[in-house]
C-alpha cells in the first residue's frame, strides 16, 4: 500500500515521485523503460546542462529518487488499473499494488517512417521535434517525411533554421487545405509524392534519403510527423478526460477529470519538452502530496500536515 504511484519513469515521472518523496509520501514509480528519448543522443535547452544526455539525466533522476527513504522504483509495464475501495490498484505483470492516488506520465509513442537504416540515424541527425532539435539543423538541407495537415507548418517552422527543405510523404497525397500546398511551394518547399527506401551515409553523417525509384534527395537532416498516441491505455482505463488531441485533459495544477488522478508530461497538453515535463512533473508531483493534508497516510509513512479547512 503506497500514498501514490507514479507511472512512467521519464522526466516528468521521475520529477512527481522525487516531490512526493520530498514530502515523505510513500510513493512508488513503475517505469517501463522505453522513453521517447531513449535512441537521441542529446537534449537540448535545458537550463545549465545545454546538450543533455537524456539517458545521463534519467540516471541521475532515478539516483536522487533512491536517496528519499520513502520512495521505491520497479521496473515493468502497468499492464491494468482499477478503482478499488476508494484505492487504486494497478497492475504490473502478476503483481497488484495499491494507492491512494495516482500519477500518470506515461508519455507518448510516435509512429516512425518505414524507411531503411532508420533507427541508425535517428536521434544523430533524425528528429521528430523542430523546437528541441531546430538549431542543429540550422544552414543544412532537410528533409521532412509525412503527410497530414500537420506538415506544411511543420516544415515552414523549420524554414527559421533550414537551408533547403523537401518533404517526402511515403507515395501518399499531402492532406490538408490546398492553400498549405501553395504556402509551402511559395516559400521553396519542395513535396515529392514518393515513397523512400532507405537513408544513406552513417550515423552522425547522413547523405540523404534514397527513394524507391532509385533517386537520391540529398539533405544532411531529417525530421518527421506522422502520428504519436499516448503510451499507455491507462487514462481511458481510468475514464479520464481526453481531448481532441488525444491528451489527456488536466487543470493547472495537473489534476485530471478522475478525483486522485494526476496526469502530467507528453501525455498532457502543451508543449513536448523534457524542460516542460519535468516542471509538470514537478507540479504533479506537490499537488498530489498536498492532497493529502489533513488525512491519513498509507502504513509506515510519516503522517501528512494537518489541513487548515478541517
Amino acid at each position: 500500500m503506497y500514498d501514490a504511484i507514479v507511472i512512467g519513469g521519464g522526466p516528468a515521472g521521475l520529477s512527481a515521485a522525487i516531490w512526493l518523496a520530498r514530502y515523505r509520501r510513500k510513493v512508488l514509480l513503475l517505469d517501463e523503460g522505453k522513453g521517447r528519448n531513449r535512441w537521441t543522443e542529446k537534449a537540448h535547452g535545458y537550463l545549465g546542462i545545454d546538450p543533455a544526455d537524456p539517458e545521463d539525466l534519467k540516471a541521475e533522476g532515478l539516483r536522487h529518487l533512491a536517496t528519499y527513504s520513502t520512495a521505491e522504483t520497479r521496473e515493468g509495464r502497468a499492464t491494468g488499473v482499477r478503482k478499488d475501495n476508494g484505492e487504486f490498484v494497478v497492475t504490473m505483470g502478476s503483481d497488484d499494488f495499491r494507492a491512494r492516488r495516482l500519477v500518470l506520465a506515461t508519455g507518448v509513442v510516435d509512429e516512425f517512417p518505414d524507411v531503411g537504416g532508420f533507427f541508425e540515424h535517428y536521434g544523430a541527425s533524425v528528429f521528430h521535434c523542430p523546437t528541441c532539435d531546430g538549431y542543429e539543423a540550422r544552414d543544412k538541407r532537410v528533409v521532412v517525411f509525412g503527410w497530414s495537415e500537420l506538415v506544411a507548418s511543420f516544415s515552414l517552422e523549420l524554414m527559421n533554421w533550414a537551408r533547403s527543405i523537401t518533404v517526402v510523404t511515403d507515395g501518399r497525397g499531402l492532406e490538408g487545405h490546398a492553400s498549405h500546398l501553395a504556402r509551402l511551394h511559395s516559400n521553396g518547399v519542395e513535396v515529392r509524392e514518393a515513397a523512400a527506401s532507405a537513408l544513406t551515409g552513417k550515423r552522425g553523417d547522413l547523405q540523404g534519403v534514397r527513394l524507391r525509384d532509385g533517386e537520391l534527395v540529398e539533405c544532411n537532416f531529417a525530421f518527421f510527423t506522422i502520428e504519436h498516441r499516448p503510451g499507455a491505455g491507462l487514462p481511458a482505463e481510468l475514464g479520464c478526460e481526453i481531448t481532441g488531441e488525444d491528451c489527456v485533459a488536466v487543470d493547472s495544477t495537473c489534476i485530471t477529470s478522475v478525483p486522485g488522478v494526476y496526469a502530467a508530461g507528453d501525455i498532457t497538453p502543451g508543449i513536448q519538452l523534457i524542460q516542460i515535463a519535468a516542471s509538470k512533473g514537478a507540479t504533479a508531483g506537490i499537488e498530489c502530496a498536498q492532497s493529502f493534508f489533513g488525512e491519513p497516510t498509507a502504513p509506515g509513512a510519516p503522517d501528512s500536515a494537518p489541513d487548515l479547512e478541517a
